[in-house]
Formats: structure tokens, sequence, C-alpha cells
């Protein structure tokens, strides 16, 4: 077949078939902004106008000011703020604020700058993920992987949402695609960026390190015996390549530098370096550590006694995490150890550290290799309606959640 190379995939799976024709990028980036014009649309005719005296932009982006944004605006015009035993903008990590901040003394608007380097920073992740499922699954299993990038029902937060979501995957894309390129400071450097941007980065450092020693292994089976046929790479091979690491592998732990002078600015700011875990337990928020987050009363609770909205839109959110776990595997076997151990990571940290999955809806959204395995999954069902049923019922979700947080609705 003209175009098409068969290989060993990226990761552990088995033979597949890669495409090598070029990227269609004009038509991903086209279909990003349609699904961008048409949310904003959808918003700007049904969201509720926003009493707030400090936005400056036009009307029809008000819809996109929601949850959180107010404190990412607060930040970027007011600098941080805590105050212990209450909710305070230091749970907010400071990449995406500074951005704005940046942008908006630029545009002189910082409703109109969150928003744009919201939707430039998604256009830019998923033409970044198109780029890197493009090398690594055939070419059904990449533009399912895309479409399910697009229409999955959270990625309303891709396209112009005050959300530090869309930076973010750009950051952790950005690193991994660096590393493939064995640039390993640059990708460090790079996945410093996500450390300081949220703090489900610590995903990004750990998927890093596994991935070099991952490379490092199959570098070395390929100077033991350059014509053995390709294999999987077995976890004590990741183990042993540490004996292979030099000072140059050793970059991508700059990744770490992030988080790091987050708390050094904490420490010296406030007193606490570790503010941000703090707050996270203020009355309001009641993220808290202990059995109550880890086994989800409060969630089972509003099953039982609560409102059965809110009960939904909250069990669709683990229902999306659940597939999301689901789909380990497939992320391992088609991609890696380094690129399970990062979308396990992501998917931990809420899994562990919600009372009720409030917010898992956008962890699973940039664990971007779960997407690339739900894209890869559906290439692989029987029936071709399966297929479009999924994406159908994705769009439709998709649709509603965005009405839904244009009302004011915390739907993620």
């Amino acid at each position: 077949m003209r175009g098409v190379d068969t290989q060993v995939g990226a990761g552990t799976g088995p033979r597949v078939a890669r495409d090598t024709g070029r990227l269609p990028w004009l038509a991903v980036a086209g279909a990003f902004v349609a699904v961008a014009v048409l949310l904003s649309f959808l918003l700007a005719r049904t969201s509720r106008r926003l009493p707030v005296w400090f936005l400056q932009g036009p009307t029809w982006l008000d819809g996109w000011f929601q949850g959180d944004a107010g404190w990412y605006h607060q930040i970027a015009t007011d600098g941080y703020s805590y105050e212990p035993g209450a909710q305070s903008s230091i749970a907010f990590f400071p990449v995406y604020p500074l951005g704005v901040r940046a942008l908006g003394g630029v545009l002189g608007d910082f409703q109109v700058a969150g928003s744009l380097l919201g939707v430039l920073a998604g256009l830019a992740s998923v033409l970044l993920f198109a780029r890197w499922v493009w090398s690594r699954l055939p070419r059904t299993s990449a533009l399912l992987a895309i479409a399910v990038v697009l229409l999955y029902p959270y990625s309303f937060f891709l396209y112009g949402a005050m959300y530090a979501d869309s930076l973010f995957l750009l950051c952790a894309i950005g690193a991994f695609l660096l590393l493939e390129r064995r640039w390993y400071l640059a990708a460090g450097l790079v996945g410093a960026l996500a450390t300081a941007g949220r703090p489900v980065g610590t995903a990004v450092v750990v998927g890093l390190v596994v991935r070099t020693l991952e490379l490092l292994a199959q570098d070395r089976r390929a100077r033991v015996d350059p014509d053995a046929p390709a294999s999987p790479t077995g976890w004590r091979d990741v183990v042993a390549a540490v004996r292979d690491v030099r000072v140059r592998h050793v970059g991508v732990l700059a990744s770490v530098l992030g988080l790091v002078a987050w708390c050094v600015y904490l420490g010296v700011a406030f007193g606490n370096p570790l503010a941000w875990i703090e707050v996270e337990s203020a009355p309001g928020w009641d993220q808290g550590v202990g059995p109550r987050t880890w086994f989800k009363i409060v969630y089972l609770g509003t099953l039982l006694t609560g409102d059965r909205g809110v009960a939904a839109l909250l069990t669709l959110q683990a229902l999306a995490c659940l597939c999301a776990v689901l789909l380990l595997r497939r992320v391992w076997r088609r991609f890696g150890w380094g690129y399970a151990a990062f979308a396990a990571v992501v998917l931990l940290i809420p899994l562990v550290g919600t009372k009720d999955f409030m917010g898992t809806g956008r962890y699973v959204l940039v664990a971007f290799p779960v997407m690339a395995a739900a894209g890869d999954f559906l290439a692989g069902v029987r029936h071709r309606w399966i297929r479009v049923a999924v994406l159908v019922v994705c769009a439709a979700l998709l649709l509603v959640l965005t009405c839904l947080f244009g009302r004011t609705v915390p739907v993620s």
C-alpha cells in the first residue's frame, strides 16, 4: 500500500501499519477552528450574562469566563495572595496566569488575553498531538485519535475557556516530542513549564524519566544486536538502563525545577512552601487528604441523597476516568512504559486527591496517550457504526457540557 510502512510501534506493541504520508495540518487546524467557532457561538447564545464589572472584553466572550477563570483573572491583575485556612489564589500554579498577565499587558484586556492564550494553546496542543500520533499509529487510528481529542466532552477547555489546561497540555506534549528527538535538556525545560503550570505536572517528570530510560534500553539492545527483530522493552530492561545514564540524559530532571521554583516563591513570599497543598482543604474546596477523600464518601453521599443533576455530572467524570484507566494497558502496549507512567500518574492524582471526581474530566483530557489509545481502540472495533456512534455521543456531550459551563454550572 502506497504511503504506508509496516514496523514495530514506538512502544511495546505488535507490528502496526504506520502512515508515512504527510500529516494534514490544515485539515486538523480547520477542524479545531470550526469546533471553536461553533462552541463560541453556542455560548454567546445560551450563556448567562455575568454581572462582573471588571470584564472589559466583548460580551460574546463572557461565556468562556466561568469558575476558576475569576481566580486566574485576579492573579493576572493583582498577583497572588494567601490566607491560611481559606480559599486563596496560591492554589493555582503560575505559568498560565503569568502568561495572561504578559499578554494582557500588550492587549490591554486580561479577559481577552485569557481566552486568546487558552485557544491558541489549545490549537497548538492539538496540532502537536496530531504530529505525535501520526508517527505512532496507523492512519485510521491516528485520525480517530485526533477526532477523540477534538470531540471529547471536556475538550471545551481547549477552545477558549480561561483555564490552564490547554497550556499545560501543550507543554506536556512538547516536552515528550523534544525527548523523542533526544533533546534531553530542552525536554526538561519545557517540562518545567508543565510542573509550574499545574499540580499534575509531576506526572510529566515521571514520564520523562521513565521514557528516557526506555530509550536508553532500546539503544543498548540495538547496539548489542543490530539485526535482532524488534521486541517489547521489558521493565527489567528499563531498570537496567540506569547504568547507561550520562550527564546529558540528566537534563530531563530539569522538569522538576518548575515545581521547585513555585515552592521557593511560596516559602519566600508567604512562609509556607507547601501552601498550595494546604489550601486545597480550605472550606468550600474541602479536598483534604484522608480516607474520606480516598474512598469518595462525598460522591457516594451525593449519589444517595444529593441533587440528581450534580450526581449525573460527577458520574460522567467518574466514567471518563474509568475508561481512561481501562485504556492504560493499551497505552503501554502501543507507546511504551514512559507514556504509560505519565498517564497513570495523571489519573492517579484525581483518583486519590478528589472527594467526588470533580475535575477528573479535565485530568483525562491532559493524559494525551489515553486519547491516542482511545482512537486506536475505536479503529479496532468490528462494526464501523460503533465508531460513528461513539463520536456522535461525545460531540453531543461536548455541546451540552459547554452550554452548562456557560450557564455557570460546575461541570469539571
